[in-house]
C-alpha cells in the first residue's frame, strides 16, 4: 500500500506543477523544472518530444484544462 500512496503523492505533485513547468518550458527555462519531472511527464504521456522540443500531448492538455477548471471553481 505504501507504493500506491507514494505514486498518488507523486502524481499529485506532478499535476500541481504542470502549469508552472509548461511556463518554464515556454520561457526556455527547463532547468527550473524539478529533477525527474520531465521524465515523469513523458512517461505519463503528458509531454512528448517533437523535433528537440517538448510538447503537450492530448492527455497533458486535458490535465491542464482540468486544473484550470478546478482553480476557477475555488
Amino acid at each position: 500500500m505504501l507504493a500506491l500512496s507514494s505514486t498518488r503523492s507523486r502524481l499529485s505533485l506532478l499535476r500541481s506543477a504542470l502549469a508552472s513547468s509548461m511556463a518554464s518550458l515556454d520561457r526556455r527555462r527547463a532547468a527550473d523544472i524539478p529533477n525527474g519531472y520531465i521524465d515523469d511527464y513523458v512517461a505519463l504521456n503528458w509531454l512528448r518530444w517533437d523535433g528537440g522540443h517538448l510538447r503537450l500531448t492530448t492527455v497533458g492538455t486535458n490535465i491542464l484544462q482540468q486544473i484550470n477548471l478546478e482553480m476557477k471553481a475555488v
